[in-house]
């Protein structure tokens, strides 16, 4: 997810969606946000402490971090030298993303359909804005981590990329290398206020209305499917998509593609063999998560 969220065009959200802890890493920053912080907040430390599911979020925050400091420099690198290649094998991820997300809508329904057409296009139509230029002020700062904390959760849209509309994708890359303390500070609290209320919309969603979430969480997908297009010509401040020219770069770019819809198809088949041993699956930990809220409901009344 960490590698995801550093380049412009590719989401976060949509490797947590493949890899089957989407639903839980929502479910889970709601009750962090919730739950665990009510606790904390009546000085009950030690049942928020118990709280907390430190299984899930440990080892996936520090695999964020790692990921998010140690690629930062390459990643921006091979952007700038071999930007065909890198889109390449991202448009092969997100390729294979599709087939597989959409599979976890049981029944695709009139309603389904709409919402995925829909929401491709508003995918699309986003990922082709024109970047503005924000100024380089804490609230700006601060904004940008809201939105972006948001768009890195949601499948399909790149939190990086609209960090890119907003003129910051830059000065908060650079603030990562430099570890400029202060910028850094002010964006994760942007993101921290912007992940606690946006968690509660999606995870309402999935609640009740899990195949039409689903249904426009991989129109999302489809529609940025624009922005990692490989092949592009640059006009000033502007990119077009255009045809690829059949050399001998074509074929490396296409076989990246294979590799990147291979790699994830592969990965996801691994995971379903680690759903039929009996790992918890998706199905299984909303069901779980649904009963906890009945039984909080039942003793509130």
């Amino acid at each position: 997810m960490g590698a995801a969220d550093i380049v412009p065009g590719v989401s976060g959200g949509t490797v947590a969606f493949i890899f089957g802890i989407y639903e839980e890493l929502i479910f889970s920053i709601k009750k962090i946000s919730g739950e665990t912080l009510k606790l904390f907040l009546k000085g009950e430390f030690v049942s928020a402490y118990k709280s907390i599911p430190f299984k899930f979020l440990v080892p996936l925050g520090i695999g964020i971090l790692t990921a998010v400091l140690s690629l930062a420099n390459l990643i921006s690198y091979l952007l700038h030298t071999t930007p065909e290649l890198v889109w390449s094998f991202f448009f092969g991820l997100i390729m294979a993303s599709i087939l597989i997300v959409r599979k976890r809508v049981v029944t695709w329904d009139f309603h389904d359909i709409a919402v995925f057409l829909l929401s491709a296009l508003g995918a699309y139509f986003l990922v082709g804005a024109v970047p503005v230029e924000t100024p380089a002020t804490p609230l700006a700062f601060f904004f940008a981590g809201v939105v972006a904390i948001v768009a890195m959760i949601l499948p399909g849209i790149s939190g990086s990329f609209l960090l890119v509309l907003m003129g910051k994708y830059e000065q908060i890359l650079n603030a990562v290398v430099s570890r400029d303390v202060v910028i850094l500070f002010v964006f994760a609290a942007g993101a921290v206020i912007g992940i606690s209320v946006f968690s509660r919309v999606l995870s309402w969603l999935f609640e009740r209305h899990h195949d039409i979430a689903v249904a426009t969480l991989t129109g999302f997908m489809l529609g940025s499917l624009r922005k990692v297009w490989p092949w592009k010509e640059s006009f000033g401040e502007y990119e077009i998509n255009v045809l690829p020219q059949l050399d001998s770069r074509f074929i490396l770019s296409l076989l990246l593609v294979f590799f990147g819809v291979f790699l994830l198809l592969r990965l996801n088949s691994l995971y379903e063999i680690r759903e039929q041993t009996g790992d918890i699956s998706d199905k299984e930990f909303i069901s779980k998560h649904k009963k906890a809220l009945s039984s909080q409901k039942k003793g509130a009344l």
